[in-house]
């Protein structure tokens, strides 16, 4: 079992490379913004956002691609720290926004669990996760600002979150 389990991302590990260039030329070709100013890392509007948040017990919110570098493509499910909390954070892109949902929690070995939502968005070709991004497109409606060392960055959320509660 052990051996399967190896093998298994070590091909999933395999495919990300080749995964991640195609993924990044697609968004090139629809995100083509010319000369436009830099944009932050989706990772430093992570951060910010919780820290802005005053690191919740938890958040669930998108950003549109557009607006930031996609520097965690490939990450589904992973620890974040973040001065000294940690989150376990459930990331997928959803098109036209990368969602995120973060809850703080002690440090745990989630590789096989990325791995499987890896395997699992590349096995159902990003239909579902498709859909979830239009639908968010039509009912994200409460935004905040997050402040990043690139400026400014909208993150949206499908329900205004309560300042403190634990769920």
């Amino acid at each position: 079992m052990r051996a399967l389990h190896g093998a298994a991302l070590a091909l999933l590990r395999a495919l990300h490379g080749a995964v991640r260039g195609l993924h990044g030329a697609a968004l090139a070709v629809l995100l083509w913004r010319g000369s436009a100013p830099a944009r932050p890392a989706a990772s430093e509007v992570l951060s910010q956002h919780l820290r802005q948040r005053r690191l919740p017990h938890w958040t669930s919110f998108c950003v549109k691609y557009s607006a930031v570098r996609n520097d965690q493509f490939g990450l589904s499910h992973f620890n974040w720290p973040v001065d000294g909390a940690n989150y376990l954070v459930l990331r997928t892109g959803c098109f036209p926004f990368i969602k995120y949902h973060c809850s703080r929690a002690a440090p745990q070995d989630l590789a096989l669990q990325d791995a499987f939502f890896t395997a699992l968005k590349v096995l159902n070709a990003g239909i579902p996760t498709l859909l979830y991004g239009i639908g968010s497109w039509f009912f994200a409606r409460v935004t905040e600002t997050v402040h990043t060392s690139q400026g400014p960055v909208t993150v949206y959320f499908l329900n205004k979150e309560d300042e403190g509660a634990m769920y």
